[in-house]
């Protein structure tokens, strides 16, 4: 079945989920914040690490994945890369989405970051299944005439529930890495766009240039 273009739901959730750094977002009565995901217990349990200044930066591609803490959902306009900090005790970093960028192949300009926001139009939940489509009574005459031309069609759109496509951006927002001034250790998911298949993915490095200095990190695809 054909999905409804994502193009639609991006519109209704960029209002409704976009928030500045490190503030809250209410969604429908609901309040959500970006919280990020548990950090691993070290930076070693990521599939890579780097220094930058005191701050080490660890990072695992998860392709078109997107995990969450209620289980994975999916994306085929976008690759993620779940990304955690950590430092001495009690430290601290002011953190932006934008000191990440990922470079692709060896591309010379890397690709820049992007709002989760921009990632829910193209959401996707492995776990949903759409509604069993109503069967139309076609109708038939002697003379050989019908409706055989919209029968064999291709099927309506599935419109993806409210409901769900909320619950969607709701995980996504809370595994989200989170902004602003952040104690340590921290993790969270980092969006790029790229809409071709993982397995045309021949190399991955992940950029870091923020407050606590620079890092480069070679993922694996």
């Amino acid at each position: 079945m054909r999905l409804s273009p994502p193009f639609s739901v991006g519109v209704l959730f960029a209002a409704l989920c976009l928030c500045g750094p490190g503030q809250n977002t209410e969604t429908k009565g609901v309040q959500v914040e970006a919280k990020g995901l548990p950090p691993r217990a070290t930076p070693a349990d990521y599939q890579a690490q780097a220094q930058a200044g005191a701050v080490t930066v660890a990072a695992e591609f998860t392709g078109h994945s997107v995990p969450t803490l209620q289980g994975p959902l999916s994306t085929e306009d976008f690759v993620v890369v779940e990304t955690a900090l950590f430092g001495s005790p009690d430290a601290q970093i002011k953190l932006s989405a934008d000191d990440f960028s990922l470079r692709i192949n060896g591309k010379k300009t890397p690709l820049p970051s992007l709002p989760y926001g921009m990632v829910l139009g193209s959401l996707k939940d492995p776990e949903w299944e759409p509604p069993e489509p109503a069967k139309s009574k076609s109708k038939t005459s002697l003379g050989g005439g019908g409706n055989s031309d919209q029968a064999d069609g291709p099927p309506p759109p599935v419109k993806i529930p409210i409901g769900v496509q909320r619950a969607m951006a709701q995980r996504v927002q809370k595994a989200t890495l989170p902004e602003g001034d952040r104690a340590l250790p921290l993790a969270g998911l980092i969006f790029f766009q790229y809409r071709g298949k993982t397995q045309g993915i021949h190399s991955i490095e992940l950029i870091y240039a923020g407050p606590a200095g620079k890092a480069s990190l070679t993922l694996q695809p």
